[in-house]
C-alpha cells in the first residue's frame, strides 16, 4: 500500500510531539481516574476493571467502525486503555497477590506475545498499517497490555524499588530521552523504538498520577483524584481543539 493510501486510510495519528504530550497526559489521567473509581468510590479493582473494560470494548468498536481517523474518538479510546490498565494492573498485582514484579513479568509476556502474533499475522506492527479491522484489534490489544504493564512497572519502581514518585519520573524521562536520541542518531528500528517509548510513557504517567493524588506522607501532593482527573482531561481537550492531528502516514 502506498503512502497516499496509508494517509487516507490510517485510523491512528501521526507520531509527533503533540502525540507524545497527549499520551503522557492520558496515562497520568488513567492513573488518577482509575484510582478515583476503584478507591475513592470503593468499587474495588475487579468491579472497576469490569466498568473500564466495557468502556474499552465499546470505544474500540466505535474506533473500528469509524471510516477515518477522528482525534476525539482515538484519544477517548486511549483513555479507556489507561484506566482499565490501571485497575487491571492493581487487580493482578494486589488482589491476585503476585506482586509488582510478578505482575510486570506476566504482562510483559502478554505484550510480547501480542506483538509477535500481530507480526506473524500481518507482517508488520507499524502504526501506519493500522487501517483495517484485524490490525486495529491487534493495535488496541497491544496498547491495553502496554498500559497495564506500564502501571505495574511504575508501581514496582516507585514503591518496591524505593525510587519514589519523582525519582521514578526522572528515571523514565531519562530513558525516553535516550530512546529519542536513538531515533535520530542510530539506525535502530523505528517501530521498535516507537513501541518501547509507548510502553515507557505509561509508567511515567503512572508515577506522575500517583505523585498528584497520593498523600504527602506517601510522597505525593495529596490532590483530589477527581480534581486531578478533571484538570488533566481539560488539558487534553484544550490541546485536541487547539492543534490539528493528521493520520499516520509513516512507519513507526
Amino acid at each position: 500500500m502506498n503512502n497516499y493510501s496509508e494517509n487516507i486510510m490510517s485510523k491512528v495519528p501521526q507520531v509527533t510531539l503533540l502525540f507524545w504530550v497527549l499520551k503522557i497526559i492520558s496515562t497520568t489521567l488513567g492513573e488518577t481516574g482509575g484510582d478515583a473509581v476503584s478507591m475513592k468510590m470503593n468499587l474495588g479493582y475487579l468491579a472497576a476493571t469490569g466498568i473500564f473494560f466495557t468502556l474499552f470494548v465499546l470505544s474500540v468498536s466505535v474506533q473500528i467502525f469509524a471510516k477515518k481517523f477522528h482525534p476525539l474518538i482515538y484519544w477517548f479510546t486511549i483513555i479507556t486503555t489507561t484506566t482499565v490498565g490501571t485497575t487491571l494492573a492493581d487487580f493482578t498485582t494486589r488482589s491476585l497477590g503476585i506482586g509488582y514484579l510478578g505482575g510486570s513479568m506476566l504482562l510483559l509476556t502478554l505484550l510480547i506475545g501480542c506483538l509477535a502474533l500481530w507480526y506473524s499475522r500481518l507482517g508488520t506492527v507499524s502504526v501506519a498499517s493500522v487501517n483495517q479491522p484485524k490490525a486495529e484489534v491487534f493495535y488496541w490489544l497491544t496498547i491495553m497490555f502496554s498500559q497495564t504493564l506500564g502501571t505495574a512497572l511504575g508501581d514496582w519502581t516507585a514503591d518496591t524499588a524505593g525510587v519514589g514518585y519523582l525519582g521514578s519520573a526522572v528515571l523514565f524521562s531519562g530513558i525516553l530521552i535516550i530512546l529519542l536520541a536513538a531515533n535520530y542518531l542510530t539506525t535502530a528500528s523505528k517501530t521498535l523504538l516507537f513501541w518501547s517509548a509507548f510502553v515507557l510513557t505509561r509508567p511515567l504517567g503512572a508515577v506522575l498520577g500517583d505523585f498528584l493524588d497520593k498523600s504527602p506522607s506517601s510522597g505525593g501532593l495529596g490532590l483530589s483524584h477527581y480534581g486531578a482527573t478533571a484538570a488533566l482531561l481539560s488539558m487534553m481537550l484544550f490541546l485536541l481543539f487547539s492543534f490539528k492531528q493528521s493520520p499516520a502516514s509513516k512507519a513507526h
